[in-house]
């Protein structure tokens, strides 16, 4: 067993796939429909304020379904990147060239890469609203881990022992590490929401789900933790 977490033997708490799926399909389809006046606005304002797409999309790291068959059967994958790599949408809060040749960059204070647009967007979370459509499509939840992009995966995986443990359930929009802690600018950061999203997949169920979106709820309107 690790420091932050259970470790290789973790399995998340057991709930029902398809009750599960039919909640965040049925929360999808109200969340798009409530907040499709917001999103036509912002991606307007994307539009006229900056060079640029609207939607910005990278590619994330999603659930590992190959994980209870790679333990029973040692499985040898070509390459392991720790889950399902899926495209991943967000409004652009950034400029266009915010990552040099494409190397990820931690968030930091008053960044100068986040637009005018982008820097309010980014405060209230509406830039993570496309996602909305990922959980439509089944890559995501709207309550689970963060996804990352395999790079940065990749990296996290051996500098945090327990940070592939996260791939076993479906990554989310909001989580409990979310509503708990800030965006992430350091490792030490990192650790804290790897502990937290472990917390969530030991008691993890449609209730608990509906707990962590309320909580959202003053994040996204006091601007809690954005940057």
């Amino acid at each position: 067993m690790s420091e932050t977490g259970p470790g290789d033997d973790f399995e998340p708490r057991r709930r029902s796939e398809l009750a599960s799926r039919v909640f965040n399909v049925v929360v999808a389809l109200l969340m798009l429909t409530a907040s499709l006046p917001v999103m036509l606005i912002t991606a307007l304002l994307i539009r006229l304020s900056s060079r640029g797409p609207v939607f910005y999309t990278q590619v994330r790291v999603g659930l590992d379904r190959r994980w209870h068959r790679t333990r029973a059967l040692n499985e040898r994958r070509r390459e392991d990147l720790g889950g399902t790599p899926f495209t991943i949408y967000k409004f652009r809060s950034m400029r266009v060239d915010a990552e040099v040749n494409g190397q990820a960059v931690w968030a930091k204070q008053n960044d100068d890469r986040v637009t005018v647009i982008g820097g309010i967007i980014r405060k209230s979370r509406i830039d993570e609203l496309p996602q909305l459509f990922n959980v439509l499509r089944g890559d995501m939840n709207i309550v689970g881990p963060r996804p990352e992009r395999p790079s940065i995966f990749v990296r996290l995986r051996e500098q945090i022992a327990d940070y592939p443990v996260r791939q076993r359930v479906k990554p989310g929009i909001t989580g409990l590490a979310q509503v708990s802690n800030p965006y992430d600018t350091d490792l030490d950061d990192v650790r804290r929401k790897v502990a937290f999203d472990i917390q969530y997949m030991q008691r993890q169920s449609i209730v608990e789900d509906v707990r962590i979106m309320l909580r959202t709820v003053p994040v996204m309107i006091f601007r809690i933790g954005g940057r």
